[in-house]
């Protein structure tokens, strides 16, 4: 960038809206025309304020001020580089609601760019340099015991969740857990799980390669309908208690008492995904069901909404009866989860690095939630907005007159991807939007909701 033609000023000019204005504008204008294209790193501060005879907390500000828009990328130690705008995860962009080069609102991930890449650094370079021969190798197909002792302390703190560390299976997040789950079930008899509808569709994608069929149980306002689900016949069932998904209901006291007593009265299994649990804005959080029914239910949660899908780390706490099932199963199809980043998760639990890194993303997400609520309402007026006080996503109901999935095509169009409520379904429902914020600046969220909004006016 040394010497770049966009980046002088004539001699003498002295910029209508101060320099830190000026540069940041400069600097919008090359990202957005493609002068600075994803991943390209910008000079240090320092060096770009010296090239630029400007005072460093100039650039740095407007450094600052482009972060917070979401174009670019600050790591301690890695430089300034210009964001991916497309910053959802492959199997999203690559679906029929997506596509390159598109803003993704479609899913609830949290914010990637806000990684604790100092801490795991040092993380790893600590469990690098005191691993022992026996981590080094072939580890206990339940996990690193280190880190199912901090899993289980971890647990216990922040849900409730009542678990020995022996009972802990460190899975390839969640989709790893209902893997297992599905396969030891089928050996059990169970071939066919209930699931919520409306559900998240990722989970019934993994859950309908391994089982014969799923049946779905409708939600509403108190979330699963539990006489529904006893009228099915199942014997297995995937909830999302805490925050349904994608409704954002609470399964209310009322409805968890009957679904634990229709797992005893059934001899059947809950699967509780407690996929959010540690965003919660405007509510306390809701104690997780496997602590009041240990014997049916099977608690899976995973890192994925906390630091990175990437890591791929999640965990298990199954019923005692399919306990020993599972960990075979976990030893036969690969020995187990890596051991080095399961040290280095033990490490940031201990030390706290996890804790502080979360209520940073706590304050992130609730600001860029609250942006999500303000930009609907005034671009989508009428439009009912639900599952606020939670998570990482929402969602806008539409006029009863149109078809959410068109909706979402056109948005797709205009460069906005979203996913349709009815993506989500099984059977016809009222149409909406599952709206995603936690990786975009308000900016981003505020530009793109506006967007949806003169598309769905346009109808």
């Amino acid at each position: 960038m040394a010497g770049a033609d966009f980046l002088q000023l004539d001699p003498g000019q002295s910029p209508r809206n101060g320099r830190t204005a000026w540069l940041a504008e400069r600097l919008r204008i090359a990202v957005a025309d493609g002068t600075l294209g994803p991943g390209t790193r910008l000079p240090a501060t320092r060096v770009l304020a010296d090239e630029l005879a400007m005072a460093r907390g100039t650039v740095v500000e407007a450094y600052r001020r482009l972060a917070e828009e979401g174009l670019l990328v600050t790591n301690r130690g890695g430089g300034t580089i210009v964001a991916d705008p497309v910053t959802g995860p492959p199997a999203l962009r690559e679906s029929p609601v997506s596509r390159p080069g598109a803003v993704d609102i479609s899913s609830g991930m949290p914010d990637l760019t806000a990684f604790p890449r100092a801490a795991w650094l040092k993380a790893e370079r600590s469990v690098l340099s005191s691993a022992t021969q026996r981590e080094l190798g072939y580890t206990d197909p339940r996990g690193a015991g280190k880190l199912r002792e901090a899993l289980a302390g971890w647990l216990g703190r922040s849900r409730g969740v009542a678990a020995d560390p022996g009972r802990i299976i460190v899975t390839a997040g969640v989709a790893g857990a209902l893997s297992l789950l599905a396969q030891v079930l089928r050996r059990h008899g169970v071939t066919t799980w209930a699931v919520e509808d409306p559900g998240a569709d990722g989970n019934r994608r993994v859950l309908g390669h391994w089982l014969d069929h799923l049946v779905p149980v409708p939600v509403d306002g108190h979330g699963l309908d539990v006489s529904a689900l006893a009228e099915s016949g199942e014997r297995a069932v995937l909830v999302t208690p805490a925050h349904q998904f994608p409704t954002g209901v609470v399964l209310s006291p009322f409805r968890r008492r009957e679904l634990l007593a229709w797992a005893e009265r059934a001899g059947g299994v809950v699967i509780e995904d407690d996929y959010d649990a540690e965003y919660r804005y405007d509510r306390a959080p809701v104690r997780a069901l496997q602590a009041t029914a240990p014997d049916r239910v099977a608690h899976v949660s995973s890192l994925s909404k906390v630091l990175a899908p990437a890591l791929r780390l999640g965990w298990l706490i199954a019923p005692p009866a399919l306990h020993d099932d599972l960990v075979h199963l976990r030893w036969a199809t690969d020995l187990g989860s890596p051991t080095l980043p399961q040290l280095a998760l033990a490490q940031l639990i201990e030390t706290g690095s996890l804790e502080r890194h979360l209520r940073t993303l706590r304050r992130r997400h609730q600001a860029r939630r609250d942006a999500a609520v303000a930009a609907i309402r005034r671009y989508l007026p009428g439009c009912a907005v639900e599952g606020v006080a939670a998570g990482l996503h929402l969602v806008v109901r539409l006029p009863a007159r149109l078809d959410d999935t068109d909706i979402a095509a056109r948005a797709l169009e205009a460069g906005i991807a979203v996913h349709p409520l009815s993506h989500h379904r099984f059977a016809p429902g009222p149409p909406g939007l599952v709206i995603g914020y936690g990786p975009h600046p308000a900016p981003r969220l505020e530009r793109a909701i506006a967007t949806l909004g003169t598309i769905v006016s346009a109808e």
